[in-house]
């Protein structure tokens, strides 16, 4: 699944850190997030797009589409 979190999170001005904290997960969720390695919970998955006020199928994209 591919995403665009590192995109919505340095638009704006976030370290990973700072992310982490506003989602309650560690800098390495959020690294593993951003790169791939990873594939949020449901619960997770909407309090991302909650954060960035958007949908969840803005954040993330899965294979093949």
């Amino acid at each position: 699944m591919r995403n665009h979190l590192r995109t919505l999170r340095e638009r704006q001005g976030w370290s990973q850190g700072e992310l982490a904290e506003r989602l309650d997960v560690s800098r390495q969720t959020v690294n593993a997030l951003e790169t791939g390695k990873y594939d949020p919970s449901l619960p997770l998955a909407f309090r991302i797009a909650r954060l960035f006020a958007c949908r969840i199928e803005d954040v993330f994209v899965p294979d093949g589409d």
